[in-house]
């Protein structure tokens, strides 16, 4: 069942790694709100009614929202679309804006059942290096209070790969998720963006480059460590307890349709994809003036079964036989000879009819996909 998506394209400072849209000036936020408002009317009829599963709200960071904001989006929401009774409806949220009032506040008084907490690291160096608000006390407090507001339906987010996280903070920071019973942990490994300030400084020398070594090697332990306290890597990057996968996100990796609003936001109906303007200003100017701005691709089949591939392998479910053979002779057969070496190597298995990547092929995911992938015409 489909999803929606609201990007909240605000942070109060700018990470170094980040390459995501947003502004650190907020004087705009009440005029965002209002064009968020807009394009959801604008969009009701994106998803052909369908009833939603999910509602995220990502950036950004969401969580720079007041309770009168997120009132005026989830009236409009619940007014525009049906909602199921058990829908997941995550709030992305940084530790610093989480004090117990606004946790209570959001528990008691909006439908959010779910947060996803950026904490990236429960270590000051880290956080510092990554020009991050909170601190490590922030970190271990928000999750406390969050705890005691009521909310059972936590992820975390967790960053390894840097150079100031050793592979003893890495283990420590993994040991404390878990002591505090954290459902689901979304960790992902540093990469240097185009763009970003962390570039900058890697061009410039004055940071080093990310160690693929190091990296490597923290995620075969995340791995390790995430089994033996019995979570399911069900997605390269996402770790849950059984049964408390992350529904919006999983909707993504199984190619579900969603609307996306608010600027950079993307969506899918099944046959194309849109993605709206990544520039606040001309966001707000377009809305005002009552047009959506977004420009729209139609997706080939090969573009189809390259989207597939590449989430597919990403994931515990895999890519299934029958949907590849689906596609066509010439993508299922050329999936089946591409995939011959990685079974021959064992960074690969097919199973109960699926192709799934072992804990081997984790570490070579992109490598494998995009050896897979279809380049060219279809004739």
């Amino acid at each position: 069942m489909p999803g929606l998506y609201l990007h909240i394209p605000f942070c109060k400072q700018a990470c170094h790694y980040c390459n995501f849209h947003f502004s650190t000036t907020l004087r705009s936020k009440p005029a965002l709100v209002q064009a968020l408002l807009l394009e959801l009317e604008l969009q009701r009829g994106y998803l052909g009614g369908a009833e939603l599963a999910s509602i995220y709200f990502g950036g950004g960071t969401p969580s720079l929202l007041d309770f009168g904001e997120l009132e005026r989006l989830f009236e409009k929401i619940y007014q525009l679309h049906r909602v199921r009774s058990d829908a997941e409806i995550t709030l992305e949220a940084n530790p610093d804006d989480l004090d117990r009032e606004k946790l209570r506040t959001l528990r008691d008084h909006t439908p959010v059942n779910r947060l996803s907490i950026g904490i990236q690291s429960f270590f000051d160096e880290d956080l510092r290096w990554m020009n991050r608000a909170h601190t490590a006390a922030h970190a271990r407090a928000c999750l406390r209070d969050a705890a005691a507001a009521g909310f059972q339906d936590l992820t975390l987010d967790l960053i390894y790969g840097a150079p100031t996280t050793s592979d003893a903070h890495w283990a420590e920071n993994i040991r404390i998720a878990l002591a505090e019973g954290i459902p689901h942990l979304s960790c992902y490994g540093l990469t240097v963006e185009a763009g970003t300030a962390l570039a900058h400084f890697v061009r410039k020398g004055t940071a080093p480059p990310v160690e693929e070594e190091q990296a490597a090697h923290q995620f075969e332990y995340l791995q390790s460590a995430m089994e033996a306290a019995g979570y399911e890597h069900y997605e390269i990057s996402n770790f849950a307890l059984p049964g408390r996968y992350a529904r919006h996100n999983s909707s993504y990796w199984r190619g579900e349709p969603y609307l996306g609003v608010g600027p950079s936001a993307h969506s899918y109906d099944g046959v194309s994809r849109q993605w709206n303007v990544s520039n606040n200003a001309r966001y707000l100017r377009a809305l005002e003036a009552g047009e959506l701005p977004f420009e729209r691709e139609a997706l080939t089949p090969a573009q189809r079964y390259n989207e597939y591939v590449m989430t597919g392998l990403r994931t515990l479910w895999g890519c299934e036989h029958e949907r590849l053979e689906a596609f066509g002779a010439p993508f299922a057969g050329f999936f089946r000879a591409g995939i011959q070496p990685y079974l021959s190597a064992g960074t690969a298995a097919f199973d109960e009819g699926r192709y799934r990547l072992t804990r081997a092929g984790k570490l070579l995911a992109d490598r494998i996909a995009s050896d897979l992938f279809w380049v060219g015409e279809v004739k």
